[in-house]
């Protein structure tokens, strides 16, 4: 059985909505690092900074969409599909 630990398409108890709401969390971190190369380019951030912001955003938006992969190949679809 798959254990969801966050938010917003826990409640409706559907993997197929889950997966939605982890492809928006995906480009969220999409959004955040484009917004940290403008940060850079204005000088509000440094390098170190920047590199750090872009290396954390790549490494979460890998990690969701390897759940993303694990939950379409899974054979659960939910509790209210039961």
């Amino acid at each position: 059985m798959i254990n969801y630990f966050t938010g917003q398409g826990f409640e409706r108890d559907g993997t197929k909505e889950f997966i939605n709401f982890l492809s928006i969390s995906k480009g969220s971190c999409g959004e955040c690092r484009s917004q940290s190369y403008r940060a850079f380019d204005y000088k509000y951030i440094n390098q170190a900074v920047l590199d750090e912001l872009i290396d954390r955003t790549t490494t979460l938006s890998k990690k969701i969409a390897s759940f993303m992969t694990y939950l379409k190949s899974s054979t659960f679809k939910g509790t209210k599909y039961k």
